[in-house]
């Protein structure tokens, strides 16, 4: 148990994780690492399959190169051990001695199977924390079927309120469903953590892929419960009553976020927008109403009430006048005027905000391997104490065997060797 009187560096510098997930879980253990954890990172001999996925530094495939493994794998160490050998299980229940937490992604009964289930390593560590993900959880009707990313979208709910209504469901356009997994889990292992600091008791916590998705749908289950009622895909657009709002617009060099909207909301935003067409003469549907100010929208305009006919001239107007400015233009002028409108990142947006620069998000990490540094996403929320923090890039296929296996157990270079050569490591 921690000694609260001390001072760390990082929340978690005093425990150790076992890390068994492949890509389904290896967002948890990167979590957990960049909190300071020594998340152990345990691969099959030759690598982990994950390696193999792009894109690739310089487009070079290469198990050591695959930004994918980079960014989920950053701030632990990597070992590799087969533990479905009988000498691997019995290294691997050697680790356990010495750890707090063991993450998998395997199938259920995989680890019982093998010898080495939650209730065996408990006997070994009575506080062990043993976090296992896994696509339909330990328990269910499901809970043997497979589930890539699209399967955890579309039975957890998220594929059905994505994209246009007028075309089938989708996923949105990244990999989710493990990355929500990850999370949770993660969320769940601090929290079990918590309770053993109290109790001294450790647990298994068992995380569920699709319930991770279901999280992701906020109100929509409400909307079910209460309602009967299905929510539907918007697109780019958001529906009010009767009408189909547009939320996004183009410009000039990409998309703005923008809603024609009646009430408190519009009563700024609109007559200051319809202010500055005015001022450059492009005013098009909105001429009509060009003297309206604060009162007239927030009492004249119910967006529940309007039909499409009367909004499809107002977003074509704007169309045009959005065409020929850039998104910097258009935000700068919003931000001058009070206009409720931003601008729609993409990664380059991104890499350049001032808001994120300022915050010091994006971090560059060393690769000493290939002699430059590499800029990462940084820390996802700010602490005034012990804080978060990218240690070391991704390991290397095997990088601290030695130091773990020779430096920590005790192996001798013949021990070593024999147990590479019958691919116990």
């Amino acid at each position: 148990m921690i000694n609260k009187k001390e001072k760390h560096e990082n929340i978690l510098s005093d425990y150790r994780i076992l890390d068994l997930t492949d890509d389904r879980g290896f967002y948890c253990g990167k979590v957990l690492a960049d909190l300071g954890a020594d998340v152990i990172k345990i691969e099959p001999p030759g690598g982990d399959p994950s390696r193999n996925t792009g894109p690739f530094y310089k487009d070079i495939p290469h198990p050591e190169k695959s930004l994918y493994w980079w960014a989920y794998n950053t701030s632990k160490r990597g070992i590799t051990l087969n533990i479905e050998t009988a000498e691997g299980a019995d290294i691997f229940r050697r680790l356990v001695k010495t750890a707090d937490i063991v993450v998998e992604s395997f199938p259920p009964d995989y680890m019982e199977n093998l010898g080495l289930g939650y209730p065996v390593l408990s006997e070994i560590n009575p506080g062990i924390i043993m976090t296992s993900i896994t696509a339909f959880g330990q328990t269910g009707p499901y809970k043997d079927w497979k589930a890539p990313d699209l399967v955890g979208c579309s039975l957890g709910g998220q594929s059905y309120v994505t994209g246009d209504d007028d075309r089938p469901p989708c996923r949105i356009g990244y990999p989710q469903a493990y990355l929500h997994a990850g999370n949770q889990a993660a969320s769940g292992t601090l929290a079990a953590l918590y309770y053993r600091e109290v109790s001294g008791e450790g647990q298994h916590v068992d995380v569920s892929m699709q319930e991770s998705v279901a999280w992701t749908l906020m109100n929509v289950i409400q909307f079910w419960d209460l309602m009967t009622f299905n929510m539907f895909r918007g697109g780019s657009t958001r529906m009010m009553g009767t009408p189909r709002f547009r939320v996004a617009f183009p410009c000039k060099d990409g998309f703005v976020a923008f809603l024609i909207a009646g009430g408190q909301l519009a009563s700024i935003s609109m007559p200051a927008l319809i202010q500055w067409m005015a001022e450059e003469n492009r005013l098009g549907a909105f001429e009509d109403i060009k003297d309206w100010g604060a009162k007239d929208w927030a009492e004249k305009v119910d967006a529940w009430a309007m039909t499409q006919d009367q909004v499809d001239p107002w977003e074509n107007s704007l169309i045009d006048f959005f065409a020929d400015k850039t998104k910097a233009e258009l935000y700068e002028q919003a931000m001058k005027r009070r206009i409720i409108l931003y601008p729609v990142s993409n990664t380059k947006d991104l890499a350049e905000n001032i808001q994120l620069r300022e915050r010091d998000f994006w971090v560059q990490v060393e690769h000493l391997e290939l002699g430059e540094t590499i800029t990462y996403a940084g820390a996802p929320y700010r602490m005034t104490g012990t804080g978060w923090n990218i240690s070391r890039r991704a390991p290397l296929i095997g990088e601290h065997n030695l130091e773990i296996y020779k430096g920590e157990l005790g192996f001798s270079d013949d021990e070593m060797r024999l147990l590479k050569e019958t691919g116990a490591i």
